[in-house]
């Protein structure tokens, strides 16, 4: 008996000591365990931040750099740009503003004032007070035939459609429209579910794919249009004549985003990849062009129409123009884009090496305008890396009315140029149709963010307009911004783009010496120089 006790006893305090070492072993991994798991469950239950929702944990590594990088850069000399599209000071005041934190830094001019290429605005002594300035001025669209004009503030989103963009970014832009009070530009997906939902304001752009406007075979339908374009919600037509990321190209939507939704609103095949056409099948010349515009407009009830473009051979804008003058056929805007503009997926030849940049194609179309004296016929809306309240100012001295912003509006989703757009692994739930990926984009969270942007970057361009002494945005003009041309050679932009004399361009005007020869080679009937 005493045997088995003994044997029981060292087999008892074998089992403790084992035991013991076993939960100091489970509590010395659950020490270092612990936190990690608690980590990930705030990451995947907070709301904020869309890389700690999809990447739980490993995600905070990247705002651990963000808020190093300021005290790195104290040491390390950088350049403007990082390769990205956009620089790291201009994405730092799209985040702030977007987030409501303080956008102003601390000593003074963080670029080169000597460098070439350096712009500035004029100041005047005598400043308007900007608490007593509109703080979200607007600008009456629709032409003389318009039945229902619209009354467009001076930034808004630009061009981005669903399928590109996922379900979650379209929701969250348009809420954040309705709760700015800005328009929302479709992009030439087509106008789905997503766009109307929020009951944000919406421009619907028919591009050459006519998707939402089409028949079986792709063309454009009369019914499928006038459907979609007497909705409430739906402010302005815009026609797609090319975009400044991929000019002469037509859009395309990879099979990967082709999803059966997306395919069902677009009337098109779900799974393969769509290409639009690179020109339309509705007209095929000037003329044709403005019976077309004429024909939505009458279509839609009477609402705003335009075209967008990037410019390309000058000939074929100026033979719009004269169509325009011949038929007393006005669009209601022009919408010009960059040839700088961005997209999802397109050919780096075409991105790099194709199209007008925007500040000289708005001053030729400005021109062009005034040339042909109706100028006043319609409004000029630019489109082209509008990030900040002086890049609004800037596009206006050249002859815009209003701006569109595509990439800032994707920055204050949260978008980190991550450069996936065109793989469907976008990690912030941006440009993806990914399921996993998209949870990571919470409506609720980010159509604030956006609202945010609007009105944070509204008021500053109001400021500069204060700033320089103006209260009306249509007092600005080409001599109120100067660019450092070369070291010791200072320009406005009027010396540089400078503004042609009204109605030089008609018939019997004295044509400018470097307009003379477009001008003979455009003809109202025909885009062919």
């Amino acid at each position: 008996m005493r045997k088995w006790f003994i044997i029981g006893s060292i087999a008892v305090t074998a089992l403790l000591i084992f035991w013991s070492f076993y939960w100091i072993d489970v509590l010395f991994l659950f020490i270092l365990v612990g936190p990690v798991i608690i980590m990930g469950i705030q990451d995947m239950l907070q709301t904020r931040q869309s890389i700690r929702i999809n990447f739980p944990v490993a995600g905070r590594l990247r705002y651990v750099f963000e808020d190093l990088r300021p005290k790195i850069q104290q040491y390390f000399v950088e350049s403007d740009t990082d390769g990205a599209p956009i620089n790291r000071n201009e994405r730092s005041v799209i985040y702030q503003r977007a987030k409501k934190q303080i956008d102003t830094v601390p000593f003074g001019t963080q670029l080169d004032v000597y460098a070439e290429g350096y712009e500035w605005i004029t100041h005047s002594i005598a400043p308007k007070d900007f608490h007593h300035m509109d703080h979200n001025p607007r600008i009456r669209f629709g032409g003389r035939e318009c039945k229902q004009p619209y009354a467009m503030s001076v930034l808004n989103v630009s061009a981005m459609s669903f399928g590109s963009l996922s379900k979650n970014a379209i929701l969250a832009l348009n809420a954040g429209a309705k709760i700015g009070g800005f328009a929302h530009n479709t992009g030439e997906g087509g106008l789905s579910p997503y766009h109307l939902e929020p009951g944000g304001d919406v421009i619907w752009q028919i591009g050459t794919g006519y998707f939402g406007a089409r028949t079986e075979d792709g063309k454009f339908s009369d019914e499928a249009f006038t459907a979609n374009a007497t909705r409430p919600n739906v402010k302005m037509i815009e026609i797609k004549l090319s975009q400044g990321a991929k000019p002469g190209h037509g859009g395309i939507l990879p099979a990967k985003k082709n999803t059966p939704e997306i395919a069902a609103i677009r009337l098109v095949k779900p799974g393969t990849t769509v290409f639009s056409p690179p020109f339309h099948s509705a007209f095929g010349t000037p003329e044709e062009l403005l019976k077309f515009i004429q024909r939505l407009r009458n279509l839609s009830g009477g609402k705003p129409v335009g075209f967008k473009l990037c410019i390309g051979r000058k000939t074929e804008f100026l033979s719009i123009c004269k169509a325009m003058v011949k038929h007393k056929i006005y669009p209601d805007f022009i919408t010009v884009d960059g040839g700088e503009g961005g997209t999802g997926a397109a050919p780096p030849e075409f991105t790099n090496f194709v199209g007008m940049p925007l500040l000289d194609a708005l001053a030729f179309v400005d021109n062009s305008l005034r040339g042909f004296g109706i100028r006043d016929e319609m409004k000029i809306i630019a489109s082209g890396k509008v990030l900040t309240g002086f890049h609004i100012l800037r596009a206006m001295a050249l002859g815009a009315d209003t701006c569109n912003c595509a990439r800032a509006m994707m920055m204050a989703l949260g978008c980190i140029q991550a450069l996936e757009c065109n793989k469907n692994t976008c990690p912030t739930g941006v440009a993806t149709q990914d399921p996993y990926f998209m949870k990571g984009l919470v409506v609720e969270d980010k159509k604030q963010r956006v609202a945010n942007f609007h009105k944070n970057t509204v008021e500053s361009f109001v400021e500069l307009m204060g700033a320089m002494g103006i209260d009306d945005p249509e007092k600005i003009n080409r001599t109120h911004v100067y660019r450092r041309v070369f070291m010791n050679l200072v320009k406005t932009y009027e010396e540089i783009y400078p503004t042609i004399p009204e109605g030089c361009l008609l018939e019997g005007g004295d044509v400018p010496f470097d307009y003379e020869s477009y001008m003979k080679k455009a003809a109202a009937e025909s885009f062919e120089a």
